[in-house]
């Protein structure tokens, strides 16, 4: 069976979170590591530093580069191995804006305006106008993956829209522009539904976010942990200690399920509803098993961010490596297209 290739990235945020981890890091390491019983890879992977995409909602590139050096060493740290995935940024492979171009003239305006996540993003960004770079988004991301001939592309089910950008997008590139020696230039990449596994922030109310302040960096030691972790939000209505409470309400109980073993989980959430274990203590269990999980990836940042001459040379080679692939595609690009 023919290996598949998966296309993944973020936009260089800086240090990462708990979310981050959950909602995307914890997936693409085992996508990366996924094997067949031949002993073959099931995937190859590639992640992207996604700088281009960074720009369409800040103009602001004075910390760009530190800011993907940091998201890189969480990226090393959490496991991906750049032996088998490169990992590269999107403003160093050239391709990629010369195929966001040329994909550009093979979709309308209305059918980006009618995209449902840019809606979503326009609405929870309070966005007063639009720039056509954040309009574009799909098409530069449509870029992305046929760049790297992506043929799966892991999603939730609110970004289904986006795949289906590209393999519009694809579909159209293929019937206007038939290679003369392959006939299809661009495989339609199939989504693959993925269930991300999302924490609410520590004020209850949102999703983590570094601009919201509610976050646990992957980077904390256990007393920053602990610092945050005591100030979460629980179940208002529990406010004594003796108070029988909600876990199915509570922030930090929703953490429990991600961090503490199942026959501690079950007794914590006994001791809850029953009134026998209060909150304060209930948050130091919490804190210290997620403690435990970060200490490999602090560790590792440790020895990554003493040898940031490593960092540079991991990026430098993984840049490499995409470069050639998208230099392939282009080729192939330019001879269907009959461009110079």
């Amino acid at each position: 069976m023919a290996i598949q290739r998966i296309l993944s990235g973020m936009r260089p945020t800086g240090k990462l979170h708990l979310g981050h981890f959950t909602g995307a890091l914890e997936n693409w390491v085992e996508q990366q590591n996924l094997m067949r019983e031949d002993g073959s890879r099931v995937y190859e992977t590639c992640f992207l530093i996604a700088d281009y995409h960074s720009l369409t909602t800040s103009l602001d590139t004075g910390d760009l580069y530190a800011n993907s050096l940091d998201m890189l060493i969480d990226w090393l740290s959490a496991g991906v191995d750049p032996e088998k995935s490169p990992v590269f940024r999107q403003s160093r492979i050239k391709e990629h804006a010369e195929l966001f171009l040329l994909f550009s003239m093979l979709v309308t305006a209305s059918r980006l305006e009618r995209n449902p996540t840019l809606k979503e993003q326009v609405r929870d960004l309070n966005l007063e106008s639009l720039v056509y770079g954040h309009l574009g988004y799909p098409v530069l991301q449509a870029a992305d993956i046929l760049l790297y001939k992506g043929t799966v592309v892991p999603v939730g089910e609110d970004q289904i829209p986006h795949v289906e950008i590209t393999r519009e997008i694809a579909r159209k590139f293929n019937n206007h522009y038939p290679h003369p020696l392959n006939g299809v230039v661009f495989m339609e990449p199939e989504p693959k539904i993925t269930k991300f596994s999302r924490l609410v922030g520590l004020d209850g109310k949102s999703k983590m976010s570094k601009s919201l302040g509610n976050t646990i960096l992957l980077s904390d030691g256990s007393e920053e942990v602990f610092k945050k972790v005591r100030n979460a939000v629980t179940d208002t209505e529990k406010i004594r200690k003796n108070d029988p409470g909600r876990p199915e309400v509570c922030t930090v109980f929703s953490y429990h399920g991600k961090f503490t073993p199942q026959m501690q989980r079950d007794i914590i959430e006994m001791d809850c509803r029953s009134g026998s274990l209060g909150c304060v203590d209930c948050k130091k269990i919490c804190a210290a098993n997620i403690s435990h999980a970060l200490l490999p990836l602090v560790e590792k940042r440790r020895y990554y961010e003493a040898h940031i001459d490593l960092v540079t040379e991991i990026l430098y080679e993984g840049e490499r490596k995409a470069q050639a692939i998208a230099r392939n595609t282009m080729e192939e690009v330019r001879e269907a297209m009959r461009l110079g």
